[in-house]
């Protein structure tokens, strides 16, 4: 555990004290039947640059990392994937739609 997950107290004179940690709670993914994704094409703070943008991702983090992992290898392309969010870099809408699709992921078009 980590110094930072130890609740209240910094140090202790105490030599019976035990740190009492954050428990850890990972969110349950949904099957992909239950996702409710939105692909769109985003280019705002991005220097002009264009990505795909997937959102609505409920889930925990390693199953969002996977996600993402498979469509970047998929489109060919960079990305990440942080705060519930899947970005791909470029205009892969197309590809990732196609990709949702076959694994069965409730997924719309947003945007233009």
């Amino acid at each position: 555990m980590k110094r930072k997950d130890r609740l209240g107290i910094v140090y202790s004179t105490n030599p019976d004290f035990r740190y009492e940690y954050i428990a850890a709670k990972d969110k349950e993914t949904l099957p992909p039947q239950q996702q409710d994704l939105r692909v769109m094409l985003d280019s705002r703070n991005r220097k002009g640059k264009r990505v795909t943008l997937i959102t609505g991702f409920k889930g925990n983090d390693n199953d969002l990392q996977k996600l993402a992992k498979e469509l970047k290898t998929f489109c060919g392309s960079g990305g990440s994937a942080k705060n519930y969010e899947i970005i791909i870099q470029g205009d892969c809408r197309d590809k990732v739609l196609k990709y949702l699709l076959d694994k069965r992921y409730n997924v719309k078009r947003a945007g233009g």
